[in-house]
């Protein structure tokens, strides 16, 4: 039986409504699910923590390769599904939490050890997850996701392309496409086609927290209206004289009529100095 058939059957049989704003879109590829596995190099010593299991086709393919899934599931009736299905098939290694996973504490993270992450993820909580998880102590080691396509497109832009998702997502990590995904390998269809995207943090570009908390609140000020100048955003939104902006920006040999979106992390690191 395809994917799609079991999807249909199992929506019917335990009255599973898929819900937009909820971001249920069933994945129905098994080739995909497959690939997605296999970027995220899971061995057997591995926690893997998986957001929005849905069906869990991909729950049960992670659980047989890791040691342990952790799979986050904030909709009632599909966490209770999940766990009836994990009854029946007699697996000790998945745990479901019926929780919303931007709710949960930073430092319940740093409980469970190593892990990796790997989600097809409701696409309106992606910006707040990256950050969320990208600035925690205990970073994941790896992050396969299944995107929008577009916003895959804007995680990896370069300058003169750059948005705040690009550079918090690369302040921190390495970034590498693994396929494009067509809207109709979905249960129902989306409005857009996916991309699956493979994030490494490995970089450690600041000191500490309290100093990445400052230079986003730079950003943030930095990218707060688009259609300005960067040295308007900043001289308004830090308070500083805009002749000051102008002088750092030709010390570091930039065009003082530059916008936001054409500087490289390299770049906004120097102004940093220049602004704490």
């Amino acid at each position: 039986m395809n994917l799609l058939q079991q999807t249909l059957d199992l929506c019917k049989m335990y009255n599973i409504k898929p819900e937009r704003s909820k971001g249920q879109n069933f994945l129905i590829e098994e080739d995909v699910y497959n690939k997605i596995v296999e970027s995220a190099e899971i061995n057997l010593d591995d926690t893997v923590l998986e957001v929005g299991p849905g069906l869990g086709f991909l729950t049960f393919k992670l659980a047989k390769k890791a040691k342990k899934v952790l799979a986050v599931e904030v909709d009632k009736k599909i966490a209770d599904f999940l766990q009836t299905l994990i009854i029946g098939n007699k697996v000790k290694n998945i745990k479901i939490f019926n929780k919303d996973i931007l709710k949960a504490r930073g430092d319940n993270f740093s409980k469970i050890g190593k892990y990796k992450i790997v989600s097809n993820l409701p696409y309106n909580i992606t910006s707040i997850f990256l950050r969320k998880f990208l600035s925690l102590s205990n970073k994941p080691e790896i992050i396969v996701l299944m995107l929008q396509k577009e916003v895959v497109e804007r995680i990896m832009a370069k300058p003169p392309k750059m948005s705040l998702l690009a550079i918090s997502v690369q302040f921190y990590a390495e970034v590498e496409k693994i396929m494009d995904v067509k809207r109709d390998y979905f249960y129902p269809a989306p409005e857009v086609d996916s991309a699956v995207i493979k994030i490494i943090p490995n970089k450690k570009l600041l000191k500490n927290y309290e100093e990445e908390k400052k230079f986003f609140k730079i950003l943030r000020t930095a990218f707060s209206s688009k259609r300005k100048m960067l040295k308007n955003n900043l001289a308004n939104g830090l308070k500083i004289d805009i002749k000051k902006i102008e002088k750092i920006l030709l010390k570091l040999g930039l065009d003082v009529k530059i916008r936001s979106e054409q500087l490289k992390i390299e770049d906004w690191l120097k102004i940093f100095q220049f602004l704490k």
